[in-house]
Order: C-alpha cells, then sequence, then structure tokens
C-alpha cells in the first residue's frame, strides 16, 4: 500500500509526530532535494563507529554514508534490534512481530525508509477497527462482541467520551493537534510548554482520576478504561508514567491510524543495510552499508574508552580495539553499565543519572501459526466471527488475529502483555505460555478449539529477559523531564567539555516518544547532524537542520 493510501480521507492537514517537545520536521529536512547537508571534503571516507544495527543506528549509518563517512556498525545480537520479525518454523514468509509490530502513520520520517525500500503496508487490526473484522471484550466473566463501539453497552460510550472530555479539558487537546496539523511552530510551543511544569510530576492515573469528567463516573469506568482503552487497547500498564508521556502519544495519533508492515517489519533495517542510496557522496555507485563492512557487522562492543591520541577507542567482544573521531551509541542506556564498559568521564554526572534512570517496561508476546484464519468462520446460531480480537482482563489482556489470506496459513498472537502481566509469564517456556494463554481464551470461546488449527511451534518472547535490551522501551516516570531533556539535547556539543564530545546518543529511549519508531528515527537524525557538525560539516542553507534551530525550538528545560 503506497503512501497516498495512509493519507487522511477527510482531507485535512494530516497529525504527524511533529513535536511536541522539538517541532521540528524531520520528514521534510528528510525529502529536501538539497540533502542533510556536507561535510569537508578532507575528512570523507573517515570512520564513525555506530554501536547498534536497531533502527536508529541503520539510519545513522545510512545517512552518514551518503555523506562520505564510512559508517563501521557494531552489533552484539542481530540487525533490526526490536524490530524483530521472525519466521515460523518451515514457513514461507509466515512471521511473528516479537518487537514493533504496529506503525502509526504519523511517524512519516520512518516511512520515509518504508517507502524508499517500497515496502507494502496495511491497517493492523487494532480493537473496534475494520482492520479486526470484530471485537470481543471480556471483562470481570462477560463477554462482549463488537464490530464498532457503538454495538457495545452504554458504559464503554461514557469512558470514550471521558477520556477525549479529560483530555480536552486538561489539555487543550484540540487546539495542540490543530498546531501539529499546521505545523505552527509558536504557537505548538505555547501550548505545550503550558503542560509541561503542570505535569512533569503527576502519573497518567492522577490525570484521569482528577479530571472532570472521570470524577463525574463510577471507578469502575477507570477500571474499565485501564482494561479496554481506547486506539490500541488498554493503558493501565501505563498507569504509574508520567502524564506527559501519554500525552505525547495521543496528541500525535501514535495509538491511532496504524498499520504493519507486509512480509515484516525486520524489513525495514534488512533494507536500508542493503540499500544503495541515489546519491552518495564520496563511495563509488552502488555502495550499501553491506558492501562497505564486506556483508556483516562487527561483534558487540565491550569497551569504550578515551584513547592517549584524544579519539573514541571501541573495543569488540573479540578484543580487538579501534579508534574513532566519533561514536553513536544506539543501544538501551542501561548497557552502558551492564554490558559495555564505559570510561566515565565521557558523560557528565548528570548526564549518567539520567542514563541510569531510565526506567524500562516489560513485554511479552506468544504467537502461534494456525492452518488458516479460522475466525472468519461463522457461528451458525448467532451469525458472528467465531473469534474476534479480543481485549481481556485476564492472563493473555489482548488476542490479534493476523490474516495473510484465505489459502494461507494465520498467525495469532495469543497474548501481548506489559508489565506485571508479563512478570506473570517470564519464568515459564513458550510451551507453558501457551497452554496459559490457551486455557484463558477457552474460557472466552467455550465453543472453539484453536489448538486443533495450530500447525508449527509457538514462538514467545519477554524483552526483559534478554541481555542486549533488559526490556521493551522506557516508561518515563514523574519527574524524569530534566533526564529525558539532557538525552535528548545530548547532540547539540559545542559548549560540552571537550572531553565529553564526540560520543552521541541515539534511540526510542533518548526521545521523548518511547516505544515508537519515530523516535528512535528522529534521535537518529538528530545524532547524524551532531556528527556532522562534530566533522566540520553543516546543513544546506537551504535546508537547516536539527542543530542550526535548536537553540530556537528546542524543548524547555525545567530548573533543578
Amino acid at each position: 500500500m503506497n503512501k497516498n493510501n495512509r493519507h487522511p480521507a477527510d482531507g485535512k492537514k494530516p497529525i504527524t509526530i511533529f513535536g511536541p517537545d522539538f517541532p521540528f520536521a524531520f520528514d521534510e529536512w528528510l525529502d529536501h532535494p538539497d540533502g542533510l547537508g556536507s561535510i569537508p571534503v578532507e575528512r570523507h571516507g573517515e570512520e564513525v563507529a555506530i554501536v547498534g544495527a536497531g533502527i536508529a543506528g541503520l539510519v545513522a549509518a545510512y545517512e552518514l554514508m551518503k555523506l562520505g563517512l564510512k559508517p563501521v556498525v557494531y552489533e552484539a545480537s542481530k540487525i533490526g534490534g526490536r524490530l524483530r520479525s521472525q519466521a515460523f518454523q518451515g514457513s514461507e514468509n509466515i512471521i511473528a512481530e516479537l518487537g514493533g509490530m504496529r506503525f502509526p502513520v504519523s511517524s512519516t520520517s520512518f516511512y520515509h525508509y518504508v517507502d524508499k525500500l517500497g515496502l507494502e503496508t496495511k491497517p493492523f487490526p487494532n480493537p473496534l477497527t475494520s482492520a479486526s473484522g470484530s471485537t470481543v471484550i471480556d471483562l470481570e466473566g462477560k463477554t462482549y462482541y463488537a464490530e464498532k463501539l457503538a454495538d457495545l453497552p452504554k458504559l464503554f460510550q461514557e469512558v470514550a467520551d471521558a477520556w477525549a472530555d479529560a483530555l480536552e479539558d486538561g489539555a487543550r487537546f484540540g487546539d495542540i493537534q490543530q498546531a501539529i496539523r499546521d505545523r505552527d511552530v509558536g504557537r505548538l510551543k505555547d501550548l505545550w510548554n503550558t503542560l509541561v511544569p503542570l505535569w512533569d510530576d503527576r502519573t497518567f492515573y492522577d490525570f484521569v482520576s482528577t479530571s472532570k469528567a472521570f470524577a463525574k463516573l463510577t471507578f469502575h469506568h477507570r477500571e474499565v478504561f485501564g482494561q479496554v482503552g481506547f486506539g490500541t487497547g488498554g493503558w493501565d500498564s501505563d498507569f504509574p508514567n508520567s502524564m506527559l508521556e501519554i500525552f505525547r502519544v495521543v496528541m500525535t495519533n501514535c495509538d491511532d491510524h496504524q498499520h504493519l508492515i507486509v512480509g515484516g517489519v525486520e524489513q525495514v533495517p534488512q533494507g536500508i543495510w542493503r540499500h544503495a542510496p541515489e546519491q552518495c557522496v564520496h563511495w563509488p555507485e552502488g555502495t550499501t552499508l553491506s558492501s562497505l563492512h564486506g556483508g556483516a557487522t562487527r561483534s558487540g562492543v565491550k569497551k569504550i574508552s578515551r584513547d592517549a591520541d584524544g579519539k573514541l577507542a571501541v573495543t569488540d567482544s573479540w578484543g580487538k580495539t579501534r579508534s574513532y573521531e566519533a561514536v553513536l551509541v544506539t543501544c538501551q542506556s542501561w548497557l552502558l553499565t551492564t554490558q559495555i564498559e564505559c570510561e566515565e568521564s565521557l558523560f557528565s554526572q548528570k548526564m549518567w543519572m539520567a542514563l541510569d534512570r531510565t526506567r524500562y517496561m516489560q513485554s511479552s508476546k506468544t504467537f502461534v501459526m494456525v492452518d488458516r484464519p479460522f475466525w472468519k468462520d461463522k457461528d451458525p446460531v448467532t451469525g458472528r466471527d467465531i473469534m474476534s480480537m479480543t481485549l481481556t482482563d485476564r492472563l493473555t489482556r489482548g488476542t490479534y488475529l493476523f490474516d495473510n489470506g484465505d489459502d494461507k496459513p494465520g498467525v495469532i498472537c495469543l497474548s501481548y502483555s506489559w508489565m506485571s502481566d508479563a512478570l506473570k509469564m517470564l519464568p515459564h517456556p513458550v510451551e507453558k505460555r501457551a497452554e496459559l494463554a490457551l486455557g484463558a481464551l477457552e474460557k472466552i470461546y467455550p465453543n472453539v478449539d484453536i489448538s486443533a488449527h495450530i500447525i508449527s511451534d509457538p514462538i514467545t518472547v519477554s524483552w526483559e529477559a534478554d541481555p542486549y535490551f533488559l526490556g521493551a522501551f522506557k516508561g518515563a516516570l514523574p519527574g524524569h523531564y530534566r533526564y529525558n531533556q539532557r538525552m535528548y539535547a545530548h547532540f547539540m556539543q559545542d559548549e560540552m567539555p571537550k572531553e565529553q564530545r564526540g560520543i552521541f546518543i541515539a534511540g526510542d529511549d533518548v526521545s521523548w516518544t518511547p516505544a515508537w519508531v519515530e523516535g528512535a528515527v528522529q534521535t537518529s537524525l538528530n545524532a547524524v547532524w551532531g556528527i556532522m557538525n562534530h566533522f566540520g560539516g553543516s546543513s544546506h542553507p537551504q535546508n537547516p537542520g536539527p542543530g542550526e534551530v535548536f537553540n530556537e525550538i528546542g524543548p524547555i528545560a525545567l530548573p533543578d
């Protein structure tokens, strides 16, 4: 599905992930005919280390290669990071999306690369969307079937209305979204910067429970909102988070109008790795990241330090050390103290505080492949789908159904859970996880034998158990705005002490939108600008980059 099919059908200007903290048009910077900028010719061919081959590392490596530098990518696990698509044993392109699986169309910088690679997308089967066909909500032992919100009891509409009213009353939601549509930087900053000091110290649950809209309702309404939510499903795993984090998600439509990548999202990082840019300085036509590396990344990084010449020394897992003028670290921040021996003087103590205080959320998924999309069969008595996208307060929490065509095997994400719900699965092997999920679903669908349709071994993941991730993604707590601001602004290094310059950070945990791939891409592009500046380069005068405007429109800094 091409990008025109992702545009809103109502003719309005689209909502994009434009700010709100840093309202810089990354998509326009990427698409500008003059390119991102240039570095001095005498620096062409110099190496720059990229730690991590997730989407942030690969986007940066790709764009730095186009500028004439030579990225050297280190990866401890596998290309793609949390954009990980695993094929079922013996299948032909039938996959389980273990990490990111649904991508809001507001992620315009991410879709720049999706479209460059010619990949197909289609709507993700979220609850109460046409892509899911039907939705079942199972709460407190009661089951409700719906194809749209109006099919549900009045209680659910009351909850949806209360959420919309709370956002409007407490955050001027409509005004902020209009400023995002218009890309009205001044208006957006005025509105957003008013919210930051008001809500940095307060939780999502605080916002809901103290809002006028929910105060008129019962505790059960808040409970239903936590279990079911709207858009992507239940919200209660986020209740401890800073409300600012939730504002960013809903104001930029991260929770709405999402697509999946047909054939698996891992095609994006793999595609960037193998793609030859249309225009590339210094390197011969047809050069790719893969060809610069002889087809394989370097192994994981064991140590980063400053060498006697003032360069940054990177030691890989085999003990080989190479020195670089600049290093971009895109792994999750905790790895700088648990997996990588990082010289303490490379970051300020305030930055170390921010890196160490990053709080990661747990996440678990369990998938099975089935013989066909049997859930589309109709119940002879009710005429309804025999199984639906399912939200429940039971162990599974969210169950998603992926239709690859009537003549192909389907995929069921039996359980997609977060935080304490994910920890319930952590000790168990994959077979036990599938058994527990199927047992919960049997209570919701007593007449459907899901097991009879399973045709391959299940696939599971718990990101908190992976030593190279230690969690699925960041979830900022109240009071974390200052930490995030330090991390996000780190690419602006001209005022830093010399001993701290040259090492850059990027990734969704550096961004303002953790868990969303657009945050990883945008921070990667910030780092590209920072490295370009570090090498004596600059953006094109007709296409200023994030660094040129950061002091004017960058995120506000709250007082310490």
